[in-house]
């Protein structure tokens, strides 16, 4: 097989760390090209960008997982690793078509979906929990690192510079990818051809969907992952865009302001996560994080001041408990034939808000008529830039309107969780599930193991 040594975790962990390393030098300047280029509606355009971008990956994921269970891995890493990194040189050269191939690249910007099969080819289950950690924790560690990086190259040596560093990045990361990464799908586990038929019901993106309703425990976490993760989604398109903008934050305050949250999130993932789980039990977890989601949203949604804004990232890293403690709610609650079906459809709800969170944001920015008309000035003694304050004089009540519905989201998904039951058998139809079992449970299915963490953001540009 083609590729350095025998297929191991370690190879993933570089694809997914390149890839996102150079995505991560582009925070800063992506935020300034997008309101050079949008100077009206910037986060109404951000939010339809991101969200055809979300809508896409969600629907091609099963499709794109179908077909590298047919036609290996390696080959889709690449695809998608390419189509992801595509736009990064066409932010200097075309703006316009950089956010066009961003939205178009969502049909294969799914690099997750394949790792997450590359790893579960080459590791037994007991060792998957630890597999999908440390690639998660790379992913993290990719983004804490690379904004601050980025930020300082641009203020010493120009965005272009920074443009030029990710591009040769991705290319590494594409060139690995042909020259060091060995195939990690046995030829005895594909079909015997490639002309092998995929089935729609594998394709199906809303496949896992239809069987919310029958179960009611399975329909009570559903509409709290949605609920609660919709004003999540959105909230990781803008904020950081609502940052500069809005709050005055420099690009150093900004990737600083990354860094800290990714630091914070992992803590709370790992240590404080074990430790609530322990003491105060599964369910409870879960309120606990729906609480803190609330707190964080109504601050970014009223605060002011940028120390209101540090101040509730850090509150927002303890909400990051939540979903690892629904997918362990999960695990735990369902029989062990049924842990692939349930947690497909909480990965499905959560890439369906992917789609539809940032173009809800955007669109009550829109409403709310949040936008600067011109580029910020240079910044006053007090640290904030002077159109910023401006703004928030004449905004001074609500600054941040979507928060606030996220807040409400939220508060709907803590009440629904009430009802969750704490130790109970999940009953899904067992005639229905196991015929899509057949196309969506395959072992090295795309759908997310009960065992694994979603990283701390999602695939996209920041």
């Amino acid at each position: 097989p083609q590729g350095i040594g025998s297929p191991s975790v370690y190879h993933a962990v570089i694809v997914i760390f390149l890839e996102f390393f150079a995505w991560g030098l582009l925070t800063a300047p992506t935020l300034v090209v997008l309101h050079e280029t949008f100077p009206k509606h910037t986060f109404l355009m951000n939010g339809l960008i991101q969200g055809v971008k979300g809508l896409l990956s969600f629907l091609s994921a099963p499709l794109i997982g179908a077909l590298s269970d047919v036609w290996g891995r390696k080959s889709f890493l690449l695809l998608t690793v390419f189509f992801t990194c595509a736009p990064i040189p066409l932010m200097k050269i075309s703006p316009w078509w950089y956010f066009a191939v961003i939205s178009v690249s969502g049909v294969f910007a799914v690099t997750f979906s394949v790792v997450f099969a590359y790893v579960a080819d080459i590791t037994q289950e007991h060792e998957r929990s630890m597999a999908y950690g440390l690639v998660s924790a790379t992913f993290a560690a990719s983004l804490v690192t690379s904004p601050a990086i980025g930020a300082y190259l641009g203020r010493v040596y120009g965005d272009s510079l920074v443009v030029v560093l990710a591009t040769a990045i991705a290319l590494l990361d594409i060139c690995f990818i042909l020259v060091a990464v060995p195939e990690s799908l046995p030829e005895k586990m594909r079909p015997a051809s490639w002309g092998a038929p995929i089935s729609w019901e594998q394709a199906d993106p809303f496949a896992s969907l239809k069987k919310v309703g029958q179960d009611s425990v399975v329909l009570l976490i559903c509409i709290t992952v949605f609920l609660s993760y919709l004003p999540e989604a959105g909230q990781y398109s803008s904020f950081f865009l609502y940052l500069r903008q809005i709050m005055g934050f420099s690009s150093e305050s900004v990737a600083a302001f990354i860094a800290v949250l990714g630091i914070l999130s992992i803590i709370a993932q790992t240590i404080v996560l074990s430790l609530l789980m322990r003491s105060i039990g599964n369910k409870n977890t879960i309120l606990l994080g729906l609480g803190f989601q609330i707190l964080q949203l109504a601050w970014y949604g009223f605060g002011s001041e940028p120390w209101m804004m540090w101040a509730a990232g850090a509150v927002a890293a303890m909400s990051s408990i939540t979903f690892p403690a629904v997918s362990a709610l999960v695990s735990r609650t369902a029989d062990a034939d049924q842990q692939g079906v349930v947690q497909g459809m909480i990965t499905g709800i959560r890439g369906l808000c992917n789609g539809l969170g940032p173009a809800l944001y955007g669109f009550i920015f829109y409403i709310f008529h949040v936008e600067l008309n011109e580029l910020p000035m240079p910044e006053s003694p007090s640290g904030g830039s002077v159109v910023a304050q401006y703004h928030l004089q004449q905004n001074s009540i609500i600054p941040g309107p979507p928060f606030l519905f996220g807040a409400c989201s939220v508060l709907l998904a803590l009440l629904v969780a009430l009802f969750i039951p704490e130790h109970t058998n999940l009953n899904l139809r067992s005639s229905n599930w196991k015929k899509h079992c057949g196309g969506h449970g395959h072992p090295h299915s795309p759908q997310a193991p009960s065992e694994a963490k979603e990283p701390l953001l999602q695939d996209t540009n920041v």
